[in-house]
């Protein structure tokens, strides 16, 4: 019986402990690795200025406009330049309606060569609604051409569904 109750209490940790799921991101002390590998820096002045709009569907119609289903959605910023360093001054995601609903930074963001960086919106925050978006403004000190891209994903039973959206320059505009 004693060797009975062993056994089913170490059945019991195994199953308890393989249910956790561990953010791969943070590192043992609780830092989110991405993060830590991140620089800021104070305003400089460069000689390339944008501003990219981003459409975030993070939630859509599904079947009718009264059933709707919500999407994770990342936005992914990639610095595509071998030898120069992209710098990104603002992150903004709106919703539908065109009001704010966050700011990402309060400092400028430096990505270096070959650099790229994540901004998540989760599958259950629904407040950027249909029609939510990013607007970021970047600069350098020429024309990195960057990449600003949007992915949406979702999964239910078997069944999953994701699809990636490109950034649009309003420059010229």
């Amino acid at each position: 019986m004693n060797g009975n109750w062993l056994i089913l209490v170490l059945a019991m940790m195994t199953i308890l402990t393989s249910c956790i799921q561990n953010d791969p991101n943070l590192n043992t002390t609780g830092e989110d690795i991405l993060d830590a590998n991140l620089s800021y820096i104070d305003d400089i002045a460069l000689a390339y200025h944008d501003t990219v709009y981003v459409p975030i569907y993070s939630d859509i119609y599904a079947e009718s406009k009264l059933s709707s289903v919500l999407l994770t959605a990342t936005l992914s910023i990639r610095n595509t330049s071998l030898t120069e360093n992209t710098y990104i001054s603002s992150i903004d995601y709106y919703d539908t309606s065109g009001k704010l609903v966050r700011s990402y930074l309060d400092r400028t963001l430096l990505l270096k060569p070959m650099q790229s960086i994540d901004y998540v919106i989760d599958r259950s925050d629904s407040s950027g609604g249909s029609g939510a978006n990013f607007i970021v403004t970047w600069g350098a000190d020429k024309d990195t051409k960057p990449i600003f891209q949007a992915v949406m994903i979702t999964t239910q039973g078997q069944h999953g569904l994701s699809f990636v959206v490109d950034g649009v320059s309003l420059k010229d505009r």
